[in-house]
């Protein structure tokens, strides 16, 4: 299951987002990492730069590598509707991110573990693909063994609620539901994704 294990502050610091979540080092040091600090002569930036650091930063916060990425990117390109909206919304279909949007976990990273360990069925069935493209109407539950999940009551326990339009989801069974895919509107992710379309495009 690859999925990237390097430093994240530093990536949160680059793009000058908290794209992994709350980060201490982010609020304390607002600049991109280097040794130079906030002093460094930055030269401007490329439209081309500016276009891959936005499809980083997509990448990072969804926690996708390269090849997947790309492939979301030439499935969203055949379906009908705007190109960049339909790669985010395929994004937030994914399994591991809906277990993430549901509280189940804390973070897409636990979320992507505990559907790779088996621990989430969909429509009763266990799948262990962190990938899997919901589709609207899709059961997500915690698998009846893995309820008493110390990890999992502790994140449910400690969730504040947020409600996502397109997801349905009980605190109580553990157990939720993929109503319809979202639209750009409902995608909290602070991404351009026009820049992304326009990279895939050259």
């Amino acid at each position: 299951m690859a999925r990237y294990r390097g430093p994240k502050s530093k990536i949160a610091r680059k793009f000058r987002d908290p794209i992994f979540g709350p980060d201490k080092a982010l609020e304390r040091k607002n600049y991109p990492p280097g040794m130079h600090g906030p002093n460094r002569r930055r030269m401007k930036q490329s439209e081309y730069s500016i276009q891959l650091m936005e499809k980083q930063k997509a990448k990072y916060t969804y926690g996708i590598l390269e090849r997947q990425f790309s492939n979301l990117f030439k499935e969203a390109s055949r379906r009908k509707g705007i190109t960049g909206e339909t790669l985010l919304i395929l994004c937030e279909s994914r399994l591991d991110n809906t277990v993430f949007r549901m509280g189940i976990s804390p973070t897409r990273d636990g979320a992507r573990q505990l559907v790779g360990h088996r621990h989430i069925t969909v429509n009763g069935g266990i799948v262990n693909i962190p990938s899997y493209q919901l589709k609207p109407g899709d059961k997500v539950e915690v698998r009846e063994k893995s309820k008493s999940l110390e990890s999992i009551t502790i994140s449910v326990a400690s969730n504040t609620v947020k409600n996502y339009p397109w997801l349905e989801f009980d605190m109580n069974s553990l157990a939720g539901s993929f109503i319809t895919p979202p639209t750009r509107d409902q995608i909290p992710e602070n991404i351009r994704e026009q820049l992304i379309v326009e990279l895939y495009s050259k």
